[in-house]
């Protein structure tokens, strides 16, 4: 059964952050790890973000950038395009959002992309995107 993350999820595989052991658990053995190809965009900036702050060296984000770009060409993600329909889509759905609803770009390319390709469910942590879930026919779930 496949599962859809987003890249902070896919960034616990590979960084000793909260909740990384709990994630690592959750993925063990299963197959069809799925995440929108933004995620490689997303996972740059995060090894960057950990760099900036100090708790990376320049070297040690280079090896962790080279582990997850192996594994993406190794078939261990499997990355859905962002296609000019998808992005389509993407606008359709945030213009029916009440306007009450807090929806970044990227978390908004993730649920769209999930959606599409069938998942019922997206995992992450992130309280905006876990928030707005249901607002694309889907559930946010978390550890």
């Amino acid at each position: 059964m496949s599962i859809y993350l987003d890249s902070a999820y896919i960034a616990k595989c590979y960084l000793n952050e909260p909740d990384a052991p709990k994630v690592r658990a959750l993925l063990r053995g299963k197959p069809g790890l799925t995440s929108s190809a933004f995620c490689v965009a997303e996972m740059a900036c995060i090894f960057q973000r950990h760099v900036r702050e100090g708790g990376l060296t320049r070297a040690q984000a280079a090896r962790l950038r080279g582990f997850f770009r192996a594994d993406v060409g190794a078939g261990v993600w499997a990355l859905l395009p962002i296609t000019q329909p998808l992005l389509d889509e993407v606008d359709r759905r945030v213009r029916a959002l009440p306007r009450t609803v807090y929806l970044r770009a990227g978390d908004a390319i993730h649920l769209t992309a999930a959606r599409a390709e069938g998942f019922a469910e997206i995992w992450s942590n992130d309280r905006h995107m876990l928030a707005a879930a249901s607002h694309f026919g889907i559930v946010g779930k978390s550890v």
